[in-house]
């Protein structure tokens, strides 16, 4: 029987591309380097429960989703894990123990069971012969994803890129012998005999492999998996796609590649092997006992965290009066540390917590420039495009630096004259080795390709990307947003923020993922710019806002990795606001100063050492593989004026976001829809990103960074070849010696009336699905500042159980 005669008796095209479909849907996005964003590895699983998607985890990515019980056990031996989160966790999970002490119990008893995925047909062939299959063939299908991809780092282009991946690689497979000399023979002729369609190959090859219904789309799914980075870099193609209207067919194209390479193998494979794994496929297990467990000791895990965190929330008051300063940063838990340091060092003033695109969703072209990057949350479609205004004689000397540049990189790296670069420049460039080793500063300014630091102050995003008649209404929904609505103090600082680092290909996850993965200057030069637009300042008043004549919006930008704040556009107010400017600049330094006093605790710096020095000089380092830890330790999101947690240390651990409800009530809650739909979404797919490259960083994270190479400057592979690397490095999360990130899942404590919450969640699908399937816990915090309930999956509220009542108890005490 033939393929085509196998496909009309049992799957049709269309069931195989909705199989192919749901199971690409299964594969979080991986967005490329120069926009590194967090993202949920578990975003495809959002529909299934937390135990559920454990089981579907393990068999279709053979990863884990929890720590093992031993790491459980070793909590509970040293109290990190206390008697009451045992009870807590105990009453949450009935079905898994009657007691905290029996869970504890069961921790100390329990096997630790690795995940073992599903077998692919080069599982079994490798099995069954004692042959590398698996690796050989996910080789094949990643070095041509590479090649197909590149984006301009390889010299040579070496795949048809004017051809979709699909019908490129089918041709190539047809002339190419490199799937013959991996043992394939006659695979050349056995791919050109199936149908030219994507997709009419894929049902072909089910039939011919008597694949159908959940049978198929979990094959499918576990394929991708095998070369997990290159399919979600095609599910971010996909993504991207769809947030623009369209639709992309390459995590398709990929996943015939794959299955076409599986199915090759099916002679060197036992028929009772297949049968048992098509059974396998088709009949995926439920929750078991050791889910269950595990689930019930990563909730107490995560309580244990909460006590302490609940019991010091509240007891702030709210200030009165014009206060000197008010400064906004981005909610990034990076800037809780800095708002407390500059609280310290300025006392009296306030400060905020607002996404750091501050409400801009725009694009962003540089001057010069013939490409524009988004520069707001990947959830969002930039509504225009942003681009610089100044002189135009740096536009020429922008594009001449840049093009020297390039050609002299390229230069090196192609194919020939690289041997002769090496050979006749290899001393000089010792040169810049060592200036670079020592720690030198360039004259070009970092943040701006092809200017020098003087040059980039010249530059600023023009408003034209704002309609006139719609800047009045949009200053106003950004104050509002802000919870930024009076008193006004004279100066208003809006602070994006960004890293600093050399030689890193994940620099661009130190920058603002509410910017795209991008710093955040554009964004606050921008609305600085609309905020201080006398015709704007004119029309506020009809929206309810009165900005004082001399309040002034100065953006700036946060350097999370030396904790030194730039202020930008201030000469035209050295006059009017000399001496606040002078105070603030003061402020500014003494707080980063105790910023990174404190940060230095974590980087395990010399006490002996000047701090200051040491942790600028990381930022300078190309051989430094934590210049910033960055966002580990992420647990808590917090929707709150802020006197809720001033004066809290929290350790650079919760997302702080500036709320007050009482005026958002009036308007029916547009902020906090607003704010739960956005901002604790974007949180909580960072959190997950720790999460899940800490419990499993084989699968879920991207490995020894020491060993990361670029790959078409879409990802990084470790060592010479291999998939890309989705996720974060080991060092990103782990010192060493220890875990620096806590694999907790986000806890969201909003002060805002239940029924408005409730609301707002049974109005958005993908916010319950976070909820009601335990991806995400909520709690709500009362008019005293005590969190006093705690949103129950699948509708409802209930106050909390032990450990978080003793903290309120504490707290009111």
């Amino acid at each position: 029987m033939t393929l085509m005669t196998q496909v009309d008796a049992a799957v049709t095209e269309d069931e195989a591309l909705a199989a192919a479909d749901q199971a690409g849907r299964l594969i979080a996005p991986l967005w490329p380097l120069s926009s590194f964003v967090a993202v949920n590895p578990f975003l495809g699983f959002a529909e299934r429960d937390f135990e559920a998607a454990m089981v579907d985890v393990a068999r279709l990515a053979g990863a884990r989703m929890t720590q093992g019980p031993g790491a459980y056990a070793e909590a509970i031996a040293t109290g990190r894990i206390a008697p009451d989160d045992l009870d807590a966790a105990a009453s949450l999970h009935p079905g898994v123990a009657a007691s905290g002490a029996a869970l504890a119990e069961a921790a100390r008893g329990a096997a630790d069971i690795a995940p073992k995925a599903l077998p692919t047909l080069a599982d079994l062939a490798g099995e069954a012969t004692g042959e590398a299959w698996p690796q050989r063939i996910a080789g094949h299908v990643c070095d041509y994803a590479a090649q197909h991809f590149d984006a301009g780092q390889g010299a040579w282009s070496a795949a048809r890129g004017d051809l979709g991946l699909w019908q490129a690689w089918r041709l190539d497979a047809g002339h190419d012998l490199g799937l013959a000399a991996l043992g394939l023979q006659g695979a050349s002729k056995r791919i050109a005999a199936l149908p030219d369609a994507p997709g009419a190959a894929l049902a072909a090859l089910a039939a011919s492999l008597d694949l159908s219904g959940p049978a198929l789309e979990s094959w499918f799914a576990r394929l991708l998996y095998t070369v997990q980075g290159w399919a979600g870099h095609a599910r971010y193609r996909l993504w991207q796609a769809e947030l623009a209207g369209g639709t992309d067919p390459v995590l398709t194209d990929l996943l015939a590649i794959r299955a076409v390479c599986d199915w090759l193998l099916v002679d060197k494979v036992p028929s009772t092997a297949w049968e048992s794994a098509k059974a396998a496929h088709a009949n995926p297990p439920s929750p078991g006992d050791n889910e269950a467990l595990l689930a019930a000791l990563q909730t107490a895990y995560e309580a244990g965290w909460r006590r302490h965190v609940f019991a010091a929330l509240g007891k702030g008051e709210a200030g009165t009066g014009r206060p000197p300063v008010q400064a906004a940063f981005c909610i990034d838990v990076r800037s809780e540390v800095f708002r407390r340091a500059l609280e310290t060092a300025m006392p009296g003033a306030e400060t905020l917590g607002f996404a750091g695109f501050f409400g801009a969703a725009v694009s962003y072209r540089p001057l010069g420039a013939a490409s524009e990057t988004a520069r707001c949350p990947v959830l969002l479609s930039p509504s225009g495009c942003a681009h610089d205004e100044g002189p135009d004689a740096l536009a020429a000397t922008r594009a001449g630096r840049i093009a020297a540049t390039s050609v002299w990189s390229r230069f090196k790296q192609a194919a020939v004259s690289s041997f002769g670069y090496v050979e006749t420049m290899g001393l000089t460039y010792a040169a810049r080795l060592a200036a670079q080793s020592l720690k030198a500063t360039t004259a070009l300014a970092p943040r701006h390709p092809g200017l020098k630091t003087e040059e980039a102050a010249l530059l600023a995003p023009s408003l034209d990307v704002i309609p006139q008649d719609a800047r009045v209404a949009t200053a106003a929904t950004i104050l509002k947003a802000m919870s930024l609505t009076g008193p006004f103090a004279r100066i208003v600082v809006l602070a994006g923020h960004g890293g600093t680092s050399q030689n890193n290909p994940h620099n661009a996850g130190l920058d603002c993922g509410a910017c795209g993965g991008h710093d955040g200057e554009v964004n606050a030069r921008l609305v600085a710019r609309l905020l201080n637009d006398p015709e704007v300042r004119k029309g506020l008043p009809a929206e309810g806002i009165d900005v004082p004549a001399d309040t002034v919006f100065l953006p700036a930008l946060h350097d999370t990795t030396t904790d030194e704040v730039t202020l930008y556009d201030t000469a035209r107010w050295k006059e009017t606001h000399g001496e606040d400017l002078k105070a603030l600049r003061d402020a500014l330094a003494e707080a980063g100063k105790i910023a990174r006093s404190e940060r230095a605790m974590l980087l395990n710096l010399d006490p002996d050492v000047q701090v200051d020095e040491a942790v600028q000089a990381r930022a300078r380092d190309w051989s430094q593989t934590r210049p910033e830890w960055a966002l580990a330790g992420c647990a808590a999101f917090i929707v709150a004026p802020r006197h809720r947690t001033q004066g809290v240390d929290l350790g650079g651990r919760a997302f702080l976001h500036s709320y007050g409800w009482k005026a958002d009530a009036a308007n029916g809650y547009p902020v906090l829809e607003l704010i739960l739909t956005a901002p604790l979404i974007v949180a909580s797919w960072i959190n997950l990103q720790y999460y899940g490259s800490t419990v499993d960083n084989a699968v879920f994270g991207a490995g020894n960074k020491v060993l990361h190479n670029v790959s078409g400057f879409t990802g990084v592979i470790e060592g010479s070849s291999g998939d890309l690397r989705p996720g974060l490095p080991w060092q990103s999360v782990h010192d060493g010696e220890r875990f620096i990130h806590e694999p907790m899942r986000l806890a969201a404590i909003v002060e805002a009336p239940a029924e408005a919450m409730s609301d707002i969640i049974g109005r958005h699908e993908g916010l319950a699905a976070l909820l009601d399937n335990s991806w995400l816990h909520l709690f709500r915090m009362d008019e005293t500042g005590a969190v006093a309930e705690r949103y129950v999956p699948g509708g409802g509220w209930a106050p909390l159980t032990e450990p978080e009542d003793t903290a309120r108890v504490a707290r009111v005490a």
